[in-house]
């Protein structure tokens, strides 16, 4: 099934030659690490007795998924009937870094964001036509698919040592180096760096998106590396 939402780096157009290289046998649990939009994670077989974890370190991301799996109904009714408005867009904005939202407001509003704004990035009006009303028809399907998944919001090292089992199987898909300034959540060299060395010490497996950079080559040279042109 297709995520409900888009996001900065999602992998919809590279989510079936990822599921490619899953191993077929032993996962007794998956860890979708970077979250975002959940394009592995949604496309995926959902298989019956194993754990999946959704995580991110986005608070308002997380609100979202927590309220569609929890408050699908109550959502659908805080963004039906929104219109496709630059006011409202940018009202919204100023809002969410108020204080006094719910949770359900909140996401509402993050949500408006992510589906009216220009590539995803809760910045500039998108102009191009769209509606809260489609992504609202969709919600109950994605309820569904996360009824027994696992919601975090913690940093990766920490989620990490929480999972790992020898039947783990860890998705991955960080910010790429030299675009971390189009996230809202720092991810530095440092953080780069860390990630490889936490991955090399892993019990489980793991399988890792990365830009085709000379230092991501050099981090993880103990690695099987498979490169795409797409």
């Amino acid at each position: 099934m297709n995520s409900f939402i888009g996001w900065i780096g999602g992998k919809r157009q590279l989510r079936k030659e990822i599921l490619s290289h899953f191993p077929m046998d032993g996962v007794g649990r998956y860890i979708e690490v970077f979250g975002g939009a959940g394009w592995i994670l949604f496309a995926k077989e959902q298989l019956a007795g194993q754990m999946e974890v959704f995580n991110d370190l986005n608070g308002d991301l997380v609100n979202l998924f927590r309220c569609v799996k929890y408050h699908c109904e109550a959502l659908q009714t805080e963004i039906d009937g929104l219109l496709h408005s630059r006011e409202l867009f940018f009202d919204y904005i100023a809002q969410m870094n108020a204080t006094g939202l719910t949770d359900l407001q909140r996401a509402a509003r993050f949500l408006y964001l992510v589906k009216h704004s220009f590539g995803n990035k809760q910045v500039t009006f998108g102009t191009s036509v769209k509606s809260t009303s489609n992504v609202s028809k969709y919600l109950p399907q994605i309820k569904d698919r996360l009824k027994y998944v696992v919601i975090e919001n913690v940093d990766f090292e920490r989620l990490i040592s929480i999972y790992d089992r020898e039947n783990a199987l860890f998705y991955l898909d960080p910010p790429y180096i030299g675009t971390e300034k189009y996230y809202k959540l720092p991810f530095t060299m440092e953080d780069h760096k860390r990630l490889a060395m936490v991955l090399k010490n892993i019990k489980g497996r793991f399988i890792l998106s990365y830009g085709d950079e000379p230092i991501v080559r050099e981090l993880y040279s103990w690695c099987n590396i498979f490169s795409t042109s797409r």
